[in-house]
């Protein structure tokens, strides 16, 4: 967490109890706690990045990363799934994320036991 400001936002997509907008490095920090314990087993990839101003790692800048993962739930239930992350940074710390997914139908929720 040290890459995210203290008011950084993270924002996660679909209709589950997961769902939605976290405000602030703690709210970000234990939202990512809680999805390490639901998902023990995960092989995550980035496939691409695309950076706004490839020469501008410090300043204010804007990345999308294209990215697959693997991954077994406390359950034991094996998932795989992909997406599109929309990082947004300020002075070289995260200013906000917005994850895209490509499925967000029962698949989804079932593996975060949503269904």
């Amino acid at each position: 967490m040290s890459a995210w400001r203290e008011d950084g936002v993270f924002i996660y997509p679909g209709d589950i109890p997961e769902s939605g907008t976290y405000r602030g490095k703690a709210a970000v920090e234990a939202w990512f706690r809680h999805f390490l314990e639901q998902y023990p087993v995960l092989d995550f990839r980035v496939q691409a990045i695309c950076v706004r101003n490839i020469f501008d790692l410090v300043g204010n800048n804007v990345i999308a990363a294209y990215w697959t993962r693997q991954m077994t739930n406390r359950a034991g239930r094996e998932a795989q799934d992909s997406g599109v992350s929309v990082i947004t940074g300020k002075l070289g710390k995260v200013v906000s994320v917005q994850d895209f997914f490509f499925d967000l139908g029962d698949d989804f929720r079932r593996n975060w036991s949503a269904v």
